[in-house]
């Protein structure tokens, strides 16, 4: 033990001289886009509750009810006897929400997508795998788990997809993979495009929402409620928009099935507890009726933007609630950070391995509970912080 405590050590060391090093902190989510960390309230630009429904009453209420109706825990896998009528009906719910024939619960986005994709590649080992660049590391790690080589293409760049499909027209299965929302840059995927070219080179799109649920599209459904039918593998998070925590798989019907039968980590993990799908069941309620924030929250995308753009900063292609504010180095991001914090605002560093070196950056997360004000107080503070050079 002693040896391998030296090991962690030096690799620790290691990450602490690249400026990588990252360590806990205990906060708690308060109203108003605000955070409290040890006694002190900050506003908050870090936290992915984009419409502030972690702390909505109804979601408060319903995890509650349902966990004193219920009890704790589900005590079994979905396959043992862990599936409950609520599980099937969250599930209906869901897939009447993106407009699919079925839905699936998982855990995570993380273990949804890690397993996922291997499991569908077992169906079709020999397939081609077609990559957005800028994908999630949960995709990336779900391609390298069923063994196969990524064909990599530029970020956003369909033209460039386009040339790879048609270099790889052999493949006897080609699969796209890419997500509607980046949650790194904060730009969409052309959809309307992305998926004639699906249908076009006869290839399946597996589309990552996560950053879209509950945000974009008609009543929150996500981007892929503008194609309706055109996605053949969508999922998402609800522990973004949501406010809870989970996500889902949808899709066809035979898609679920199989992911009942065949994929490890919905077969091996313990169902989802009845508080969980009681905040879920309650933002369905809410999510579809909340056009007003999501406005707001467009809004002050557009507000942070034109301000930033307007005093020089490197704002990159975001037209929604995630905001990147460039860097380039992890130092410089840390320091902005600090920067940020000691004046009473938190904005996470990003940096490597979650970017590219020299793409370290400030991610700023929006939420409809932010006022103009607090908009307003965070762009004065990064000019006078982090103001581009002259």
């Amino acid at each position: 033990m002693a040896n391998l405590a030296s090991r962690l050590e030096q690799a620790l060391d290691r990450v602490r001289g690249l400026s990588e090093y990252r360590s806990l902190a205990a906060a708690t989510i308060a109203p108003g886009g605000r955070l409290v960390r040890d006694g002190k309230s900050y506003l908050d630009f870090s936290s992915n509750d984009y419409l502030g429904l972690s702390q909505h009453p109804l979601l408060r209420q319903r995890a509650s009810e349902w966990a004193e109706l219920h009890g704790a825990g589900a005590g079994a896998s979905r396959l043992v006897t862990g599936t409950s009528p609520f599980h099937l009906a969250v599930e209906a719910r869901i897939a009447a929400f993106k407009g699919t024939e079925a839905a699936l619960l998982f855990a995570s986005g993380w273990q949804l997508n890690a397993s996922v994709l291997p499991t569908l590649l077992k169906a079709a080992p020999a397939a081609a795998i077609f990559t957005d660049r800028l994908i999630h590391a949960s995709l990336h790690h779900g391609c390298a788990a069923a063994g196969v080589r990524e064909i990599r293409f530029r970020h956003n760049d369909l033209d460039h997809l386009e040339e790879v499909l048609d270099s790889h027209r052999a493949a006897p299965l080609r699969m796209i993979v890419t997500e509607s929302v980046f949650s790194m840059d904060g730009d969409r995927a052309d959809l309307d495009r992305l998926s004639a070219i699906a249908r076009r080179h006869d290839a399946i799109l597996y589309l990552d929402e996560a950053h879209a649920t509950g945000v974009l599209g008609p009543r929150g459904a996500g981007l892929s409620a503008t194609v309706p039918g055109a996605i053949d593998v969508v999922m998402g998070t609800f522990s973004k928009a949501f406010g809870g925590f989970g996500a889902y798989v949808a899709g066809s019907r035979a898609l679920c099935d199989y992911l009942v039968n065949s994929c490890s980590s919905f077969i091996f993990s313990t169902a989802l507890p009845p508080a969980v799908l009681g905040a879920i069941d309650a933002a369905l309620d809410l999510v579809p009726t909340m056009d007003a924030e999501r406005a707001r929250l467009a809004g002050h995308g557009d507000r942070l933007r034109a301000a930033l753009r307007a005093e020089g900063f490197d704002v990159g292609a975001s037209t929604t609630q995630i905001q990147p504010v460039f860097t380039g180095t992890s130092e410089r991001a840390l320091a902005a950070s600090r920067r940020l914090e000691e004046a009473g605002i938190l904005a996470s560093a990003i940096r490597p391995p979650t970017v590219p070196r020299g793409a370290s950056r400030l991610r700023l997360a929006l939420r409809s509970t932010h006022s103009d004000e607090d908009i307003d107080r965070l762009v004065a503070t990064l000019v006078r912080e982090l103001a581009p050079a002259a």
